[in-house]
């Protein structure tokens, strides 16, 4: 779907420099030369897309859909929450979104991930789903855990969800990451602290939502994402502007 609006002037410091010497990776990753911008062609702006009978409603339930028949994964059961908006706050429908994530100890399930924390076997640590006629979407999964990173002697990532959402080919993908209202690791992890507003930063929190929570059984957060403007969510893949 096409949205007509108004035009929005790019925020130039609504985004972190690439290179950001305390994130050591970006050290290397860092581009050398001014950033190039290349015209989509048709066959990348409208196709190939997801339909409604490409997506299983398990998909979007990361605590059953890779669990053996009768268990489940373990952790704090979590319900993630929210719309997909345009910059103008109108919902965004038959959106993909998708999710992925480490288990409850910290750790994906990757042959790379050597963290010390286990395996859990009923965990998959992904999912998938398409946002509704107001462009709201939801997941059912397991809080991910905290992890240390290779970046200073002791640095370490607040609970984090990724998130990607596709527009209406898969050229059109923004990828973003969601962390958790109130966690202390938050200030003090290195590639949040690159990011220079504020405000930025407070888009990639989701906020705890007791009004969506099931008693006794799962506590809920709700993450709006914004995809254009002066208001949209920090995406990690356009940084140099939406």
């Amino acid at each position: 779907m096409t949205y007509k609006g108004e035009f929005y002037q790019r925020d130039r410091e609504w985004h972190p420099p690439a290179l950001t010497p305390d994130y050591k990776t970006s050290v290397a990753r860092a581009p050398k030369h001014a950033l190039l911008s290349l015209q989509n062609s048709a066959s990348e702006i409208t196709g190939p897309v997801f339909g409604h009978d490409d997506i299983d409603p398990m998909d979007r339930d990361l605590i059953h859909n890779y669990a053996r028949p009768g268990e489940a994964a373990i952790g704090e059961r979590i319900i993630v929450h929210g719309q997909v908006l345009d910059e103008n706050r109108r919902p965004v429908p038959n959106t993909l979104v998708e999710a992925w994530q480490a288990n409850a100890g910290g750790r994906y399930r990757h042959r790379k991930d050597t963290y010390l924390a286990p395996i859990d076997p009923n965990f998959g640590g992904c999912g998938r789903t398409l946002t509704d006629e107001n462009g709201y979407y939801y997941f059912r999964t397991v809080k991910p855990g905290a992890y240390p990173w290779r970046n200073w002697v002791n640095n370490w990532r607040p609970a984090h969800i990724h998130i990607s959402v596709f527009g209406t080919g898969f050229a059109q993908r923004l990828i973003t990451q969601l962390y958790f209202e109130g966690d202390p690791l938050i200030p003090k992890c290195p590639i949040l602290n690159a990011i220079p507003n504020p405000e930025a930063v407070q888009s990639l929190v989701a906020v705890l939502d007791m009004n969506a929570t099931i008693p006794l059984d799962t506590m809920a957060w709700r993450f709006d994402i914004v995809l254009r403007g002066r208001r949209s969510t920090l995406f990690e893949n356009r940084l140099e502007g939406n």
